[in-house]
């Protein structure tokens, strides 16, 4: 909420001295972290400016986080009374404004994440304090919600979060997914993700996240999705950071190329402030994003893993292919000697054609392909990025 100090997780933590120190500096004698909510006013939110950025990006989903760790919704729940984002503070539904203004685009997908469990619930510790022999928490409070926000804004991908330790079998996973899948008013549309109770995460689910920031490198037999943020140390916004914590736009379209080759898609987390802001280093960033789609987003779109991901001699060169004739190397850095390299690729004189996608004018390519083996280019102009299309 409105304290934006160090990271999200300030509630979690508040005992830390760095965290207590900050409060006893700037905030009364026992002031709760409850009282915070009043303040979060969301007073500059524009749901449609949200979704021009979101586009701008060259996204084709969203997720937002209806409800994190310490329960606040940001829907009416009637599941969370006083505690929410209708009751108190913005006194709006910003998830219905969200999933309208979405909807008005129509390139974009909603998700909605929600988090299982909630810290510091006395119902969830009361059955945590039992060994999850009881399930009066998810019965009364998290399955509801989760039967709630599906009724209410059909979203085609669910996002669960935060099992709190507790198994499967004690949040009912299986019984709501069946529901989801068989019964729901999106069961022909939705995918969900792993994170349904300890032990499912990496194994069960529409796809697989693993792990926040989870980028194995490599090829995965199943569908899976990169979670990561802008900043490097938090996923909600601080009011603390400096310009060294946010990751270039280098290093993103890095990310994004490494996660499409290995078979994965990738979720770019902002953190909007308490006035409903989205800041404009993360505008930038994601507009910068979506200038480099506008180039190179044929070997994004619609593109799979190919054979081999990384080029075993060529650093830096990861592929996808768009499952007919075309294979896409794309070249995360450029070789001292103007030269590149491609291994991996075998060519044929008669057959195969090079074409070199970059947003410039004047560009002047020599290639010499010499038959299975290699490929060299060298190019005189260049910009950031370079996307080779093989066909």
């Amino acid at each position: 909420l409105i304290v934006l100090f160090s990271n999200r997780w300030y509630w979690q933590g508040q005992k830390l001295p760095s965290y207590v120190k900050f409060m006893e500096q700037n905030y009364p004698p026992g002031f709760t972290y409850a009282k915070f909510a009043p303040q979060f006013r969301a007073e500059f939110f524009d749901p449609k400016d949200w979704v021009d950025i979101f586009a701008s990006s060259g996204a084709k989903y969203i997720v937002l986080t209806t409800k994190h760790h310490e329960g606040f919704t940001l829907w009416g729940s009637k599941y969370s009374w006083m505690w929410n984002a209708v009751d108190v503070g913005p006194k709006r539904d910003l998830v219905d404004e969200i999933a309208t203004a979405l909807r008005a685009h129509s390139d974009l997908r909603l998700g909605l994440y929600h988090s299982l469990f909630e810290w510091f619930n006395p119902l969830y510790k009361a059955d945590a304090d039992k060994s999850f022999n009881t399930s009066v928490f998810p019965t009364t409070k998290t399955l509801p919600e989760l039967f709630e926000i599906v009724n209410k804004y059909k979203p085609e991908v669910l996002w669960s979060d935060g099992d709190g330790d507790a198994p499967d079998s004690y949040w009912n996973s299986t019984g709501f997914l069946a529901w989801l899948y068989n019964e729901s008013p999106v069961r022909d549309t939705v995918v969900t993700n792993d994170r349904w109770g300890c032990g499912t995460i990496c194994k069960h689910g529409g796809y697989y996240t693993c792990s926040d920031r989870y980028n194995p490198g490599h090829l995965l037999k199943h569908k899976w999705e990169n979670c990561m943020t802008i900043d490097k140390k938090s996923w909600g916004y601080r009011r603390d950071t400096n310009f060294s914590d946010f990751l270039t736009i280098e290093q993103l379209i890095a990310s994004l190329v490494e996660t499409v080759s290995c078979g994965g898609n990738l979720l770019l987390n902002v953190g909007p402030t308490h006035a409903g802001r989205i800041v404009p280093i993360f505008e930038e960033r994601l507009r910068q994003m979506g200038k480099w789609l506008k180039v190179n987003g044929e070997a994004i779109y619609n593109s799979s893993a190919w054979r081999v991901q990384n080029d075993t001699v060529t650093p830096g060169v990861w592929y996808t292919w768009n499952q007919k004739n075309t294979i896409y190397a794309i070249f995360l850095s450029w070789p001292a000697d103007g030269y590149i390299v491609l291994s991996d690729p075998v060519v044929s004189l008669s057959k195969t054609q090079v074409y070199y996608i970059i947003y410039c004018v004047y560009i002047y390519i020599y290639i010499y392909i010499y038959i299975y083996i290699y490929i060299y280019i060298y190019i005189l102009y260049y910009y950031y990025y370079y996307v080779f299309l093989i066909y």
